[in-house]
């Protein structure tokens, strides 16, 4: 279990970032029974210990069922940190190698691919505190900064400083206040805890 928390403290924890994070939620039962993006999670958690156990067979085809009742597919050795969150879910897709953070969220339609066929570390790495708008494409062994957000249908293939923002195609990075990012010293810190952040999704 992740940093020694027992698996009731997960899904509280879980549960209390959706209500957090979607102004959406009218109750906790309705967080518990009709998120998509927590079945997956809880889902992962299970195929994830048992890929790491060597179980790779049943991993594998835990997660897929998983990907037909939700539509999320999260690949059972992806890397997912805590209180990680999938707005409405349909359409994730998170490879094998990819590494997520702590508070992070993503949008539906969300992909964490790969663009090479070769072994190894082939998917990107998103740091603490990212978030990524519905559509978009991240893509290969990158590093996505804390605090970064990447916005609605971005394709990204390239490291993203922290807490900047990357919108269009291909991925062009920005500060947060809209201005193109001309040099690395310009990357402003990752907003506090406090701050409102501006939903990806407006930059598209």
């Amino acid at each position: 279990m992740h940093q020694g928390a027992g698996w009731r403290a997960l899904i509280r924890e879980d549960v209390g970032t959706a209500i957090e994070r979607d102004p959406a939620v009218r109750s906790r039962l309705e967080v518990v029974l009709a998120y998509p993006g927590l079945h997956a999670l809880w889902s992962h958690r299970l195929c994830h210990a048992l890929w790491q156990r060597g179980y790779r067979l049943p991993a594998r085809l835990i997660s897929q069922l998983t990907r037909a009742l939700t539509g999320v597919e999260i690949h059972p050795g992806a890397v997912i940190g805590r209180r990680f969150f999938i707005d409405h879910g349909m359409g994730v897709v998170i490879g094998e190698t990819a590494e997520i953070g702590d508070d992070v969220m993503l949008y539906q339609g969300v992909t964490l691919g790969g663009r090479t066929l070769s072994k190894g570390k082939r998917h990107p790495t998103l740091a603490d505190g990212v978030m990524v708008g519905a559509g978009a494409r991240v893509l290969g062994p990158i590093t996505v900064g804390t605090g970064a957000q990447v916005g609605a249908n971005a394709v990204v293939v390239r490291d993203v400083p922290p807490g900047s923002v990357v919108v269009g195609v291909p991925g062009q990075i920005r500060e947060r206040g809209g201005a193109p990012l001309s040099a690395p010293a310009a990357v402003p810190p990752p907003p506090a805890a406090d701050v409102d952040v501006v939903d990806p999704a407006i930059w598209i």
